[in-house]
């Protein structure tokens, strides 16, 4: 006797499009992080829904090992199919969908990230899509501040405990004015910054610099304490004392000359820039996805401006 068909259908599992889209993704890039910067996505997410895949599957589609994904057998045959199954969809037409979804898309932002990340840039963004309303919105630069209403938060805290998509893995350094280095006694190692004003934030603490620097010391007691990053750089460039600045955020001082690097020492801040945002809306997707791509270009940028400038110091060294 034949079961109905609605019984049969009933234990077919198809996999998801989203699945696939991540499995094609990972196997392309060989990264879950990769894949997920791609999708924007939190590597955890594009993890999640490559697990689901599999369960779908029956099967392992790739080796986990400590540094790399390795397609299994069944993974690479899986790869070439869902491949051309993505290519089938994308290939359907869309009815109705002649032009590029239209709206508003808000955003929130702290003001030194709006100031020298967003405005610099953003037209590059609305240029290329016309047909979004792009609202931005300055927030507090305080950590952890309540969830507002907007399509997209950029915020800078912990990205892990958040959920969010991490824009850049920023790094700190300290920088000081030309004028400011020639009033200060030489500083030739970081235990020389002793003598040296420091410009305090609660936003960027010198701790976790200092332990890069293997300097036993506290946060600085003295010298000038701003509430603002961007006051901050501001005092610094300006010759009231040295700032600990993220490379992403001072790249067009750094490329004015108006900020020079001291030591070849870098620290991790403790806290990083990241995305609050439903990247299923097109127009949010859009926005994070091209924010991505400005803030690694920024902070690369940043950095090879003050690796630049380090070696053009070392010659000088060498050569006197």
């Amino acid at each position: 006797m034949n079961r109905p068909s609605s019984v049969r259908r009933a234990a077919i599992r198809l996999p998801s499009t989203e699945g696939l889209r991540a499995f094609e993704a990972v196997a392309r890039l060989g990264s879950f992080e990769r894949a997920a910067h791609e999708l924007s996505l939190t590597a955890s997410a594009v993890s999640k829904r490559v697990s689901s895949l599999e369960e779908v599957a029956g099967t392992s589609l790739f080796t986990r090992k400590a540094n790399a994904l390795v397609l299994t057998d069944a993974g690479m045959d899986y790869a070439t199919r869902s491949s051309e199954v993505l290519r089938q969809l994308m290939a359907m037409p869309q009815h109705g969908r002649t032009r590029e979804a239209s709206g508003r898309l808000s955003i929130t932002s702290t003001p030194t990230f709006a100031r020298q990340i967003l405005a610099p840039n953003l037209s590059a963004f609305t240029n290329a899509h016309p047909h979004f309303d792009v609202e931005l919105l300055i927030v507090p630069p305080i950590f952890d501040y309540p969830a507002t209403n907007a399509d997209v938060e950029i915020r800078n805290g912990d990205v892990a405990a958040s959920g969010g998509i991490l824009l850049m893995q920023d790094v700190v350094t300290p920088l000081v004015s030309p004028d400011l280095l020639l009033r200060l006694p030489p500083l030739r190692v970081p235990g020389d910054l002793r003598h040296a004003p420091l410009i305090r934030t609660p936003l960027e603490p010198w701790s976790p610099w200092f332990h890069s620097a293997l300097l036993d010391w506290p946060e600085p007691a003295r010298g000038p304490k701003l509430l603002d990053l961007g006051l901050t750089f501001e005092a610094a460039v300006n010759g009231h004392g040295i700032a600990l600045c993220r490379p992403s955020l001072v790249r067009d001082w750094l490329t004015r000359r108006a900020l020079r690097p001291l030591f070849d020492i870098f620290a991790r801040p403790t806290k990083q820039y990241y995305v609050l945002a439903d990247v299923q809306q097109q127009a949010s997707q859009l926005f994070v996805q091209w924010l991505h791509a400005v803030c690694s270009d920024n902070a690369e940028g940043g950095l090879d401006l003050i690796h630049d400038e380090l070696r053009h110091l070392q010659d000088g060294i060498a050569g006197s």
